[in-house]
């Protein structure tokens, strides 16, 4: 019996030991070990490719913007389909550029005498179309919530965010958003994350054509959620974005013509040749990967991280993108 206890003991030890010496998960393992039914592929449609001049350098720049899917935005992102189909921003610049805020590109101040004409057919928006309308059903057992299912669908971070005292923050159909109980229901909206593009616009209650547009270069401004409206998301080139002089003009604007950079061309992803449309895919949000990755964002526990943070801004957990084969 004394011999059986032994061997017992020793076969514990053993197991805690390789358990106490197997690596612990990273985002960057969590994202190679996902399957491929985990992955969910983007219309080459939803993609919105800016093409910039060359470098000094002469090495090209293209910057990919994903479009924000239904509900979210959807009249601001018909204005830019209709802005890119006629080939609007062709010949327009990057003309604003703030230090930890946002590069903006188009034709520049809308009110100048020598604006560019917007084509006909640009749709004015409401500003109450910066969220939308979410819906969720509760089954109950026997007084206790089972289940709770909401269209769109929301996957929650389990933290408090002070942008959103009365909801939560998480992930729809892949992007970054924050709900809200208002007095006219459950309304939900797209944050404003590095990355983020938005619609540049003047005081209320202007809320912008969809021609002038920013993307977010430096710290999250949540403070813009629900103030402006959010249209896609950089998922490649933010580089080509992030590294360029800033503005010494009024409001970042560059106040030397020469700095501004030339945009030779703006198209949708299925406008392209064949050959040159882009093909990514983006972890799912509902998948099981993506539900490992949120809560390792929020406790990082693996060589370099001693102190878990317990929590995790939703900024914080970037969607993993990667470049997919064309179907």
């Amino acid at each position: 019996m004394k011999l059986l206890s032994t061997l017992a003991l020793a076969l514990l030890a053993t197991a805690a030991s390789a358990q106490e010496s197997a690596p612990q998960a990273t985002p960057t393992s969590i994202v190679a070990g996902a399957p491929v039914s985990d992955w969910r592929a983007i219309d080459p449609a939803n993609l919105l490719v800016m093409t910039l001049a060359p470098d000094s350098s002469g090495k090209p720049r293209q910057v990919v913007i994903q479009l924000v899917p239904a509900p979210f935005s959807e009249g601001w992102v018909g204005n830019i389909r209709t802005l890119a189909g006629q080939h609007w921003w062709d010949g327009t610049t990057v003309y604003r550029v703030v230090d930890n805020w946002v590069s903006q590109w188009g034709d520049g101040e809308d009110d100048k005498p020598d604006a560019k004409p917007l084509p006909e057919g640009l749709k004015v928006i409401p500003e109450s179309e910066y969220t939308a309308p979410m819906t969720c059903e509760v089954y109950k057992y026997d007084g206790k919530v089972l289940d709770e299912r909401c269209a769109p669908a929301f996957a929650a971070i389990e933290a408090i965010d002070p942008y959103v005292m009365q909801g939560q923050t998480g992930f729809s159909g892949g992007w970054p958003v924050a709900f809200m109980l208002t007095p006219e229901g459950n309304r939900i909206w797209p944050t404003h994350c590095y990355g983020t593009v938005g619609v540049a616009r003047d005081l209320s209650p202007d809320t912008g054509t969809g021609a002038e547009l920013y993307a977010v270069i430096g710290h999250a401004p949540r403070a813009l959620d629900r103030n402006i409206a959010v249209v896609g998301r950089v998922i490649e080139g933010i580089e080509h974005l992030s590294t360029l002089p800033r503005g010494k003009g009024e409001a970042g604007v560059y106040d030397d013509p020469a700095l501004k950079v030339p945009i030779v061309s703006v198209r949708l992803g299925n406008d392209m040749p064949e050959a040159d449309r882009p093909h990514f895919e983006f972890l799912a949000s509902d998948s099981a990967s993506f539900a490992q990755l949120m809560k390792v964002r929020a406790n990082r526990s693996d060589e370099f991280y001693k102190v878990p943070a317990g929590g995790v801004d939703v900024c914080n957990v970037p969607v993993p993108m990667r470049r997919a084969a064309s179907r």
